[in-house]
């Protein structure tokens, strides 16, 4: 009964408005003998949907607006205003109906998104092309994608080379570049090209997948405010029923007492916090930056210290080996070659720098190396060819007892002071070699930070476990307050716990893995997401899908400005309910029009938080401007 009821909603609402047109028409005639009987006919059939929400929430022991609206009707009904109580009811279906459509609005962007999930695939199997649904594509099955299709699963490219557009993804719109053993992902559209790619994760397990799930979990997660408004309605609605009660003692006046009780309803109050969650959160799955949850943007709108990591968020973490200097009579491709099949077991960017460096060279690195240790934060040490090689930085070779002459200090110090990282290595204990290499710091880097300065960020620190000239370089670069190097994991962490201690919020940026103990002890953990890793999806409050600083401004002022929205929403419902009540009270405001500004008040809530997904419109322009009149910033010496 409920679901038919509930399916023929809006009918029930047309059919209401026809007899209450109809009704007046009668009126207007002189037909008066059937006008009050049109009138309650419409109240009637206007109130069973309502009345049976009253119900259904009494039964979980909820005291409803419906209920509220439905005393109201029973009242007006028995004092003979059957024209307030049809046009009541009236309203009232006909606001619910006009909230459900704006509403769906502000949700538009996670729709968006899923309406972009793909529905099929093309694949080849037993030697033949065959299109199967995209449920059915399973992890190793080969995939053909050609201009304009989309990719249907995250995979690595065997076969092609295309531009992709990852908006949906990263919030980028700028096609992206992918060749052989490149990653793509699932939802993303070839531009231009045609590439095969062998399935790696299928199903929900692919970051299209994920990035939905996250989505629909931070649109459904309640921020503080939100929580607070709920219990506040909890409260204030039984005392709003009280007090019509008490009204009605008082002045005898049944009409008035009713009045009070419809027009005190908080559905405004109740709606303008979640509606401004849920487009909020939407606008930055929109852009790329996934924000998990109302009490996220909520405490990160009061970040005031931003802390960040140099390689991998300041820079752009495609570092490149600009040098390499041999001591000891060491040939330069040998010494690459024992480096780079020590470095094969590693997983942190610079080891994974040299490996690339050799098979650039074309140097076999598929041996792989024995004894390996790698020392966190230093290093690593491994036996290659008999060898005992020790490749990482200068706490790695103090703590080996391994000297560094000189000539390799004085070395080592000259290409850090212009922006490389020098890493030291020693072969059977002896110093072999010196592997420079170097970073660029991104080109939004500078005016990201610039933009959050403005919206409140007070002080910006860099911590890095690089080396303190190539950090004093990049610190000096953008302006920083402050910048801490040579830090282990740990020590960051630490760090961050003292700021914390001395009253400051306190937001992290890394890279989501090597950073993940810092980024998790932050009031605020922002991870680059690369495209969406697994690590830092997990671990972080907010990821950025398209690695891009702006995008942390832009999160950071969406923050912001979505608080803001929803302080406007309470200040907006409080206010016209205060003066509406003063009104009803004051015998100027009557039990129709009183509902019709009610429902006005709703949906006014709504549209201001709809203002919130045309946002990023704004911000892009800004990106845009930011391409325009920046260039990329070189600190490395390529030479």
């Amino acid at each position: 009964m409920i679901q038919i009821v509930n399916k023929y909603k809006n009918k029930i609402t047309a059919i209401s408005g026809f007899l209450i047109v109809f009704g007046f028409a009668l009126n207007l005639l002189g037909n008066s003998k059937y006008v009050d009987f049109t009138l309650i006919l419409a109240t009637i059939i206007a109130s069973v949907p309502i009345s049976m929400k009253a119900y259904q929430a009494l039964r979980m022991k909820a005291f409803s607006i419906e209920l509220l609206v439905t005393v109201a009707v029973i009242g007006a009904l028995f004092i003979q205003e059957y024209t307030e109580s049809a046009v009541v009811t009236f309203l009232f279906l006909f606001g619910a109906y006009l909230e459900v459509r704006t509403l769906e609005k502000t949700r538009s962007s996670l729709k968006n998104l899923i309406d972009m999930a793909p529905q099929e695939a093309l694949l080849i199997r037993g030697g033949e092309n065959i299109f199967v649904p995209v449920e059915e594509v399973i992890e190793g099955d080969h995939i053909i994608i050609r201009a304009g299709g989309k990719v249907p699963v995250d995979g690595s490219i065997v076969i092609g080379h295309a531009y992709l557009n990852e908006a949906v993804i990263t919030g980028e719109s700028m096609p992206a570049s992918k060749r052989i053993a490149d990653k793509v992902f699932s939802g993303t559209i070839v531009d231009n090209g045609y590439i095969e790619i062998v399935a790696e994760k299928v199903g929900d397990d692919t970051t299209f997948a994920k990035i939905i799930e996250l989505v629909e979990e931070a649109q459904e997660s309640k921020s503080k405010a939100q929580k607070v408004l709920d219990k506040f309605a909890n409260i204030y609605t039984p005392i709003v029923a009280l007090l019509s009660i008490v009204i009605f003692f008082i002045t005898r006046d049944l009409h008035l007492s009713i009045t009070f009780l419809v027009i005190a309803c908080p559905g405004a109050l109740v709606i303008g916090a979640p509606v401004s969650n849920v487009a909020g959160i939407g606008n930055g799955a929109k852009n790329g930056v996934l924000i998990k949850g109302g009490e996220i943007m909520d405490r990160f709108s009061k970040v005031n210290t931003l802390v960040l990591d140099k390689t991998g968020t300041l820079t752009k973490g495609k570092p490149e080996v600009t040098n390499i200097q041999t001591f000891n009579n060491y040939e330069t491709d040998e010494l690459l070659r024992l480096v780079a099949l020590a470095e094969t077991t590693s997983e942190h960017h610079l080891g994974r720098t040299i490996v690339k460096e050799a098979q650039k060279k074309h140097i076999n690195v598929s041996y792989k190396p024995k004894a390996v240790d790698i020392i966190k934060g230093n290093g690593i040490r491994a036996k290659v060819d008999d060898h005992v090689l020790v490749v990482g930085n200068r706490k790695l070779m103090n703590a080996e007892g391994i000297m560094i002459s000189k000539e390799a200090e004085n070395f080592a110090l000259a290409r850090e002071k212009i922006g490389n990282t020098a890493i030291f290595s020693a072969i059977d204990g002896q110093i072999a070699g010196i592997i420079s290499i170097a970073d660029q710091i991104r080109e939004d880097a500078s005016m990201a930070l610039e933009e959050m300065r403005k919206n409140g960020i007070r002080k910006v620190i860099m911590l890095t476990g690089d080396n303190r000239h190539t950090a004093a370089l990049v610190s000096n670069e953008l302006g920083l307050d402050e910048f801490h190097a040579e830090l282990l994991p740990e020590d960051k962490v630490e760090f961050i716990k003292k700021l914390k201690m001395q009253g400051h919020v306190v937001a992290m940026a890394g890279d989501g893995i090597n950073d993940a103990p810092a980024i998790a002890t932050a009031d605020i953990g922002v991870a680059m997401g690369e495209g969406g890793t697994d690590i830092s999806m997990e671990t972080a409050d907010v990821v950025l899908m398209a690695d891009k600083l702006m995008q942390f401004s832009h999160a950071y002022s969406l923050s912001k400005k979505t608080m803001r929205n929803m302080k406007q929403n309470i200040f907006i419902a409080i206010s016209i309910v205060f003066v509406l009540l003063i009104g009803v009270l004051a015998g100027n405001v009557h039990l129709a029009s009183g509902m019709f500004i009610h429902e006005v008040s709703v949906l006014i809530v709504i549209l201001n938080s709809m203002r919130l997904i045309r946002f990023s419109e704004k911000k892009q322009t800004i990106k845009d401007k930011i391409i325009n009149v920046f260039g990329g910033k070189q600190i490395i010496d390529n030479a």
